[in-house]
């Protein structure tokens, strides 16, 4: 097990390395100092975690079923009549540990750190650009905004435009600024042009009583990818009460619980491919190739499912669990087969 973890933490070390080094040399110049820009490009690193993670999972297994073969390691213990299973073992409880974690761990840290960095990259958009919309007894109130910002316990929003209507809805006001702040007593900005019914223009600040509030507006326009693990539950329970559309966030969930699953899976997989009896494998770098090539192949097909998922063509849950299922089974099929490979 242990060389397992120094197999996946080398290929992870190198992967968020590279993606660090890329990420900070494009955010430097947006960002006042140098640290501003690492902290950015940390945050953007653990958003891209769960993409490598399974394949860092399998290039792990790899490299350590190969070490341990250069050594004689896995000739001795296949000597000795241990099945492929069950010298597999160690690498399949790693790979579930590494699962656990990223998904009661890694994930609310990084959902917890991008919360303080929420810009529209974040938010579902309508012709990329923030739309909320309020009725009330008062009548409608309808924002339209090109970006947002986290400013403490506010959401401030940029370029934005405010059409209230009253309950006829006819409009009454149109109000435009640079930014308009939305905290727990309402809309407000500073230096706004401001147009009547009339067609009246008059720059002035301005102010609006709203039952919306940043926590509201962030629980509903913000992607599933930015809720915690552990908040997802009672959020699709509060969304599925007002009727709002949740499959996505349900192929979220049951995602993050079944990583450990799909985990496992890429570790079976990758102890098939590395399976040999000789100690000089030849055939390594053919089959570290070709388990590369299905590796991304599962990726698409596990990107498919979801999206399968998320548009109701098939049961959340299945779409979610079917991919690491036929990972498993097919690793099983490999190893069971190794002796020919």
């Amino acid at each position: 097990m242990t060389r397992f973890f120094a197999g996946v933490g080398t290929v992870m070390l190198v992967v968020c390395g590279v993606i660090l080094a890329i990420t900070f040399v494009e955010r430097l110049p947006s960002n006042p100092t140098v640290l501003a820009a690492i902290t950015e490009a940390w945050v953007r690193l653990l958003e891209y975690v769960p993409l490598f993670l399974p394949l860092a999972v399998f290039m792990g297994t790899l490299f350590a079923s190969y070490k341990l073969t250069k050594s004689s390691e896995n000739i001795i213990v296949a000597s000795a009549g241990l099945s492929p299973y069950q010298s597999a073992k160690p690498f399949l409880i790693g790979a579930a540990l590494i699962g656990v974690i990223a998904t009661t761990i890694i994930n609310p840290y990084s959902v917890n750190l991008s919360a303080e960095n929420i810009s529209a990259e974040n938010l579902k958009l309508v012709d990329e650009s923030i739309w909320l919309r309020e009725t009330s007894d008062n009548g409608t109130i309808t924002l339209r905004a090109k970006d947002v910002r986290v400013v403490g316990k506010n959401l401030v929003f940029q370029d934005a435009i405010v059409f209230k209507q009253g309950k006829d809805f006819k409009l009454e006001e149109s109000i435009e600024a640079t930014k308009i702040k939305l905290s727990e007593t309402g809309l407000d900005a500073a230096d706004a042009k401001i147009w009547d019914i009339t067609g009246t223009k008059r720059t002035a600040s301005w102010h609006a009583d709203t039952l919306l509030n940043p926590k509201t507006v962030l629980d509903r326009y913000l992607q599933p990818d930015q809720i915690s693990f552990w908040n997802l539950p009672k959020f699709i329970e509060k969304m599925e009460k007002i009727g709002a559309s949740v499959r996505g966030h349900w192929v979220q969930f049951w995602t993050l619980l079944f990583l450990p699953l799909t985990m496992i899976g890429m570790a079976a997989l990758g102890v098939a491919f590395s399976q040999t009896r000789q100690r000089r494998n030849y055939s390594f770098g053919v089959k570290f190739s070709i388990g590369i090539i299905t590796c991304f192949a599962l990726y698409f097909l596990t990107n498919m499912f979801n999206a399968l998922g998320a548009t109701g063509a098939l049961p959340t849950f299945l779409a979610v669990i079917a991919p690491p299922f036929i990972i498993i089974a097919l690793a099983g099929v490999f190893i069971s087969t190794f002796d020919t490979i």
